[in-house]
């Protein structure tokens, strides 16, 4: 307060005493007024001052105007007018256009102000709680109030908002509003309240603001769309940049298939206004933001593969190949395409099929490097074409082998009618543009990256310089043309191509050394004492130098590591070298292409160092380093270590092998043992029921036995032996069937047992095989042979028992046919006169048995009929049990009830009698006589009383 009293008093051109006593009366009237009408003309009359007179309206009436916004809340036209008077206070949106040091001190004004209305947290909850009203002349002078002090001190009132309880759904349910000024004011709130705060962003995006936003966008006609679509477009950048959180529920919504229509342009091209300009630049970088290189590679390779599966790649290259669309829109298309394919190999596959519609067609990427390698295209059109070509490559060897075979001799279009990848590349390589050269090498660099087959096939390309001499190799002809003394950056694109080209490929050191001019050039390069702009070619060749040496494989008498370490020792000295090296890491442009893979240079000057080169900068720079300062006897050691440790990654590599090979082996065996105990289980389960099933015929055929014996004595009746002989046909054809079974069961278990006898010799068979037992370990050796052991015993034990079953159904069976001829004699021995009377005997008995089966029947029958019906009783009585008691509680919410009524008419008859009792004592005051009433109410009263104590009763007796 102090401070605006200070600038108020500092001001030349304040108000006029009259005006602010005019404010000062305005505020007391706002203060002490009991008429809402008063109050309200108050608070109109300093709205329409607040413009003018900003500061004096600050200081007096901010503290009466939050009042009137907690106290008038119910007149939404004094909010109002409130609300839009602390806004042209804390607003610096109306300035005019006045002079600097007027512009920053209203700039202070606003934040001083904005900083006074805050201190109070309330305050800001209390503006929360207002936009809920849906009066329009409360709820839109609301937002711009609070987007107003989003501006000036955004991360405060973030805060603030963030801890309020629903104070973000609160600004969320702006985006629903029927009223598009509301409606689109909420976008600016919105993109004010989420601008670098991840929670809020978090917060925002799970209250639905995706779906309405690309709805909003939908209706306002997608990249046709006015400057909303602008406003949303933006909204949804502060929501997915740098926020994995959001961009995975963005990715996992399949938000990113209703992002294809926004590419949907056409080939008109009379279509391209400014503002469509603008919103498909931001539609790009939206789709940018999802892809990009910074965010985790598993996110990003998601969202590629959704862009190619939804159609939203094959959009993109439309607008690539189409005509007539802007340059900023192409060079930006160009980007993203680039980050959509980078390191996604599906995507890079589909981009190498692309064909300009031309006539005939041309792949595109060939379209697009003559773009690049052109000087009359724009800077940042080759610059995009580049990081296109470099994304096209990244981690795509089938692309890199594509691009060096097009250089090849076999594959080169002998009639001349096609020009390709590769010739495009050499042609840029060896042109008079500087610039053309650096992105030509740079290319063919990345087509070399990491992929030593493609550096050794790129060693066998020609090149004819001239007519009437012999062809050259390229790397001969990047030689030649670095010794020649070009530009800068043509030197420093070819050096870094011959450092990418021999780094990790000790044929191509062998190709660079066996020219004799070459490292002459190089070490004469580093000694000269050369100017500023000439150290970093001097640090490029120290590194290409150190290159030669570590990567030397001493096939070359005169060019061996030891060889070269004493020429730099002699020549340019090791602490000299080792400076000169480290020219390149302390370069002011190194660590800027260090940041980004894209190359985004404001000028062609500035283009000096790849994204992948500093970091082989990083990854050699300590190794040549240590190289140079190695001794011979070191070198040596090294060498012979290396050796040992390639025989032994060999002998760990072949011994990991094996060590997979028995884990593979022994996860078989233990399968198969489970397997072996699984089925000897239920084989032993077979047994014991095969075992009680011989058991019972046992019995059976003892208790036969046991009858006939009877039958044969000769004091046996020949009723009861023609009744067994009636009844012996039956058992004996149940006992063949049985038989039958127990056999066809004991073939099943000698089939199974022979299976298990040949899997047991295959596993003794792979356990004693020559080389396992070296490879098994000798616990696991003594596992698997100790379960062989107990299969072994238990596939015994069957064995066992399965012989002693056999060997009791061949007595059975013997016993068998001895009791068939024992019946059939018997049969025989039987007289023709004695059949009658045995047919009587088993008819009477059959008779008899007849009998009491029915007996027996119809005793059950009846016993079943009792339960029925006791159980229907029991149901009946469950069902008339359950209605009384349904009775019971309604009577006794019925009881409740009138006792509660009782109880109220007890009162009311208290309160009644209280009040006759001071009547009378009035009445008597006055000298009126009351006996006879007295006599009369106490009559009534005692019949009330007995009609109470009645009810009473009665309530009691119920």
């Amino acid at each position: 307060m102090n401070f605006l009293r200070g600038v108020m008093g500092g001001q030349s051109a304040g108000p006029q005493h009259t005006e602010a006593e005019t404010i000062q009366k305005l505020c007391d009237r706002v203060a002490s007024s009991t008429l809402l009408d008063d109050r309200r003309n108050a608070v109109r009359a300093l709205k329409s001052l607040s413009k003018k007179y900003r500061l004096e309206v600050g200081i007096q009436a901010m503290e009466h105007l939050i009042h009137v916004l907690q106290t008038d809340r119910s007149d939404s036209e004094i909010i109002g007018y409130a609300l839009d008077t602390l806004y042209n206070i804390i607003s610096n949106d109306e300035e005019e256009e006045v002079e600097e040091n007027s512009t920053r001190q209203s700039d202070d004004l606003g934040s001083q102000f904005t900083e006074i209305f805050i201190k109070q947290q309330e305050n800001v909850t209390l503006l929360l709680s207002l936009l809920e009203e849906f009066d329009f002349h409360v709820r839109w002078p609301g937002v711009k109030l609070l987007t107003s002090l989003l501006k000036q001190l955004g991360p405060q009132v973030q805060q603030i908002i963030l801890v309020s309880p629903m104070g973000v759904s609160r600004l969320m349910d702006l985006l629903a509003d029927s009223r598009e000024v509301i409606r689109n004011d909420g976008v600016l709130l919105l993109q004010a309240l989420t601008r670098s705060n991840g929670a809020i962003q978090k917060i925002v995006a799970f209250e639905n603001a995706f779906e309405r936003l690309l709805d909003i966008i939908t209706e306002e006609g997608n990249s046709d769309g006015g400057i909303v679509v602008e406003d949303c477009l933006i909204l949804l950048q502060n929501l997915l940049k740098n926020n994995n959180s959001n961009q995975n529920f963005f990715k996992e919504g399949s938000y990113i298939q209703r992002m294809k229509p926004w590419f949907e342009v056409g080939d008109e091209n009379s279509g391209w206004s400014a503002q469509k300009v603008t919103n498909l630049h931001l539609m790009l970088q939206l789709v940018r933001v999802l892809v990009s290189p910074n965010n985790p590679p598993g996110a990003t390779s998601s969202c590629q593969k959704a862009m190619f599966q939804c159609g939203l790649l094959q959009q993109l290259c439309t607008i690539l190949m189409a005509t007539g669309v802007p340059a900023d829109i192409l060079t930006e298309t160009i980007n993203t395409v680039s980050e959509v394919i980078r390191g996604c190999q599906v995507n890079q596959d589909y981009f190498a099929s692309v064909n300009a519609p031309s006539n005939p067609p041309r792949p595109a990427i060939v379209v697009l490097l003559m773009s690049m390698v052109n000087e009359r295209q724009p800077f940042v059109l080759r610059c995009a074409v580049l990081y296109c070509f470099q994304c096209f490559l990244y981690k795509n060897q089938k692309g890199q082998g594509e691009i060096v075979s097009t250089l090849l001799p076999s594959t080169i279009d002998a009639t001349g009618n096609s020009v390709s990848a590769g010739q495009l590349l050499c042609g840029g390589l060896f042109s008079t543009d500087s610039l053309s050269n650096w992105c030509a090498a740079v290319a063919l660099a990345h087509a070399l990256q990491g992929n030593a087959t493609q550096k050794e096939q790129l060693l066998r390309v020609q090149l004819a310089t001239s007519i009437g001499n012999p062809p050259v190799s390229l790397l001969q002809q990047c030689t030649n043309i670095l010794s020649q003394g070009s530009k800068i950056q043509t030197r420093v694109g070819l050096l870094m191509l011959l450092c990418t080209w021999l780094s990790n490929c000790p044929i191509a050191v062998t190709h660079f050394l066996h020219n004799s001019a070459n490292v002459p050039f190089l070490t004469g390069q580093i000694a000269e004492n050369l100017g500023e702009e000439e150290q970093l070619v001097q640090g490029l060749c120290a590194l290409l130098l150190g290159i030669s040496i570590y990567f030397n494989d001493n096939s070359l008498e005169n060019y061996k590591k030891e060889k070269l370490k004493q020429l730099i020792e002699k020549r340019i000295g090791k602490e000299n070298f080792i400076e000169k090296l480290g020219f390149i890491s302390k370069h002011e442009l190194y660590s800027r292409a260090s940041q980004k893979p894209q190359p985004n240079f404001p000028t062609p000057e500035y283009m000096i160092f790849d994204h992948e080169f500093t970091k082989l900068v990083k990854e050699l720079e300590g190794v040549i380093t240590k190289a140079i300062y190695k001794s011979s006897e070191e070198d040596k050691k090294e060498e012979e270590v290396k050796k040992t440790l390639e025989q032994h990654d060999s002998i760990v590599t072949h011994y990991k092998n094996m060590i997979r090979e028995q884990d593979l082996q022994l996860e078989e065996l233990k399968q198969q043992v489970s397997t072996l105990k699984c089925q000897n289980e239920q084989l032993q389960t077979a047994v014991t029921q095969q075992v009680s099933q011989i058991q019972q015929h046992k019995d059976q055929y003892n208790l036969l036995k046991i009858q006939l014996g009877k039958d044969n004595q000769p004091q046996g009746s020949y009723s009861d032996g023609a009744q067994m002989n009636g009844i012996q046909p039956e058992e004996i054809g149940r006992l063949r069937e049985e038989i039958e079974e127990l056999k066809s069961n004991q073939e099943l278990l000698q089939s199974q047992l022979a299976e298990k006898d040949s899997l047991i010799e295959n596993l003794k068979s792979s356990q004693t095989s020559p080389g396992t037992n070296e490879q098994y370990s000798a616990t696991d050796a003594a596992r698997s042979s100790e379960q062989v052991a107990e299969l072994k015993q238990e596939l015994a034990t069957l064995k066992s028992q399965l012989n002693s079953q056999s060997t009791e159904i061949t007595k059975l069976q013997t016993e068998k046919q001895e009791l068939l001829q024992k019946t059939e004699a018997f049969a025989k021995s039987v007289p023709v006169s004695g059949e009658n009377e045995t047919v009587t005997a088993t008819k009477s008995t059959d008779v008899e048995l007849l009998q009491e089966t029915k007996e027996l029947k119809s005793e059950i029958k009846a016993l079943s009929e009792e339960r029925t019906a006791i159980k229907e009783q029991l149901d009946s009585s469950n069902s008339t049990i359950a209605i009384l008691q349904n009775e019971k509680n309604k009577l006794e919410e019925k009881l409740t009830d009138s006792k509660k009524e009782q109880d109220d008419l007890l009162v009311l008859l208290a309160d009644q009698d209280q009040q006759i009792f001071s009547l009378k004592n009035k009445l008597k005051e006055l000298g009126h006589p009351v006996e006879e009433e007295d006599e009369l109410e106490s009559g009534d009263q005692g019949d009330e009383d007995d009609e109470d104590e009645d009810d009473g009763e009665d309530q009691d007796h119920i």
